[in-house]
């Protein structure tokens, strides 16, 4: 036997009003948008036809709580139509036949009527069509508890649709008048009808002006200026500079504001302005935006791109991919223009936004080719562009990761030596197409193996010198699988240097990892460093070092093995080694051993 599902309204209502969107505020939204499509329906049909839409605020006068009304003179309903789409949940006068989405409306759910119980505990909706002149006049109210009566009026009223609704307990501060009229010129200021804003005897039309980027000004200055203005009563942030934004193809419009600071990670695509044919959808853009375009606030408006049920986010399609590319390529003209036009603009737009440029330089050939030379780099004798760094070198020396750049970069510095830290996000993948932009240009990746190899040898007569300090820092060392070795370099400050083969560094960072992890994850990390290392790393004693100078004359080995232990301890820790469990043991072992001889002395 066939069932039918049994529908508990009163519980559908509370689901979708008060769980399916962000807040109590969007029921402004939905009103908003349901007098827009009123009247788009109405402009279809009679193309003279001026539309409007007026908004009254009515506040508490102590014993009466707040209402409003949102009224439209747009398409307006028959009670017919009022049982069929206004009642019926999920049944919208905006679908399409054939399952077609409509491309001219904003709402094609049928349930954004429902955000209005999330303020008032009944919605009264007055409404005569335009469709069918002849018939009366309907009154319908609804209620929270998924009840609603209609009834035909005696008297006409003009074509269109009104909206009534009487503030709940709780819920009074959603219908005064400073924050109906907030919330209209939040989620309609791009609309294309006016809206009437009426509070007492203040009457205005909220959205009189078309924002800057539609209208005409005599020059690009003056337009720019308009921009920025615009930004600043916006978003309150005086901004860089300002990308307009206009893709006809697309249905996209809009402006793209210049950060004039580097935003965090945890704002990147937050604060922005998304509306969906002139209506406010989102703040995010998620997925809207390009990944490399953190460097934006933008106010956009988009035309074919399918909304999610709340209306707060787009559906992953191929329209949304094709808008995200129309934006990213304004974005991307707009940064060639500076690279090629305005240097000085471009070098104020690098010292917040690298790391964008960065990230779309790695994924285009053709912009990293122009924007090469301007990305900054650091390196070991400061912080240069790439442009800079080619000038001077032939070779491109690089470390792929920012520990061991951190560890080199005084000692290269100290040899005259220019590294490259390439351990940031996009550095590597800039890298690779050095030698396809510049091809008279070689790559040389630097370790602290390689560098090692560099340093001056010693004399014959300095390495006997040191033959009986380096077996016994050998047999020290031998238990956590590092040779030794002596050389001549700087800094004069440094007394040793441990270097490290990448595998090297892996199993290091492996033993590590295993000794902090429980035993499922120790157990899978014991499989991954199984293979044994029998040199995990060299530990480089600076012969040109005072102290190391001092530790060969000494003859004590007991003291001397502490003392090699400790430089071994501190090798690590310079060159931002985790340390394992024994090594642990060294360093406190050491410092303790060093507390007694000072307490001794």
């Amino acid at each position: 036997m066939t069932h039918k599902f049994q529908v508990h309204l009163r519980g559908i209502i509370d689901l979708l009003s008060e769980h399916l969107y962000s807040g109590p505020e969007v029921y402004v939204r939905e009103l908003l948008q349901n007098a827009v499509d009123a009247l788009t329906a109405r402009g279809q049909s009679e193309p003279d036809f001026r539309g409007e839409v007026v908004i009254e605020c009515h506040t508490s006068n102590g014993s009466r709580p707040p209402t409003v009304s949102i009224r439209d003179n747009g398409i307006g309903l028959t009670a017919e139509e009022v049982h069929t789409f206004l009642a019926t949940i999920g049944r919208s006068s905006k679908t399409a036949v054939a399952g077609e989405r409509p491309s001219d409306f904003l709402g094609q759910f049928g349930i954004g009527i429902l955000s209005c119980f999330v303020v008032s505990d009944e919605i009264t909706v007055l409404t005569k069509s335009a469709r069918q002149p002849q018939a009366a006049a309907v009154e319908w109210r609804a209620r929270a508890d998924g009840s609603y009566t209609l009834r035909e009026l005696e008297s006409d009223l003009p074509v269109g649709t009104q909206v009534w609704l009487t503030a709940r307990s709780g819920r009074e501060r959603w219908l005064s008048a400073e924050e109906v009229r907030r919330l209209v010129l939040h989620y309609g200021s791009l609309l294309p009808y006016p809206l009437h804003f009426q509070a007492g005897r203040r009457q205005e039309i909220l959205n009189a002006e078309p924002p800057p980027w539609r209208r005409r000004f005599p020059t690009q200055a003056q337009q720019q200026k308009a921009l920025l203005a615009y930004g600043r009563e916006v978003f309150g942030i005086s901004f860089l500079d300002a990308v307009p934004l206009s893709v006809p193809a697309t249905g996209l419009d809009g402006v793209a504001f210049i950060l004039p600071f580097t935003p965090p990670l945890s704002a990147r695509h937050k604060g922005h302005r998304i509306y969906l044919k002139n209506m406010f959808l989102s703040e995010t853009a998620d997925n809207l935006l390009p990944e490399w375009a953190f460097f934006v606030r933008v106010v956009l408006n988009v035309t074919d791109l399918r909304p999610t049920a709340s209306r707060e986010s787009f559906y992953e399609d191929d329209k949304l991919l094709q808008a995200r590319s129309a934006i990213g390529d304004c974005l991307r003209r707009y940064l060639m223009h500076l690279a090629g036009e305005q240097p000085q603009k471009l070098e104020q737009f690098i010292q917040h936004h690298h790391r964008a440029l960065k990230a779309l330089a790695a994924e285009d050939d053709e912009f990293c080719t122009i924007i090469l030379d301007h990305l900054p780099f650091e390196t070991s004798l400061g912080r240069m562009t790439f442009g800079e760094y080619r000038q001077d070198q032939a070779v491109i020396r690089y470390v792929s990761d920012v520990d061991t750049f951190r560890q080199l970069a005084s000692v290269a510095a100290a040899q005259n030596l220019c590294l490259l830290n390439a351990g940031y996000a996009y550095d590597l993948d800039i890298l690779a197409r050095v030698p396809e932009i510049y091809p008279e240009l070689s790559l040389e990746e630097i370790n602290s193996d390689s560098l090692t190899q560099e340093f001056e040898d010693l004399t014959v007569a300095e390495q006997a010198d040191c033959e009986a300090f380096l077996l016994q820092a050998e047999k020290t060392l031998r238990p956590y699988r590092c040779r030794v070795d002596m050389k001549k370099f700087h800094p004069l400050e440094l007394p040793a240097l441990y270097s490290i083969s990448r595998e090297g560094r892996f199993q290091r960072q492996v033993e590590h990892t295993q000794a902090l992890s429980n035993a499922l994850w120790s157990g899978v990390l014991e499989n991954l460093g199984r293979r044994e290392l029998t040199q995990s790393g060299t530990l480089c004693f600076n012969f040109r070092n005072p102290l190391i100078r001092r530790l060969l004359e000494l003859r004590l080995p007991a003291r001397r093995q502490r003392l090699i232990e400790i430089l071994y301890v501190q090798a690590l820790l310079l060159g931002h080694h985790p340390l394992n469990a024994r090594e642990w043991n060294l360093l406190n072992q050491g410092i303790l051993a060093l507390i007694d001889e000072l307490l001794k002395n």
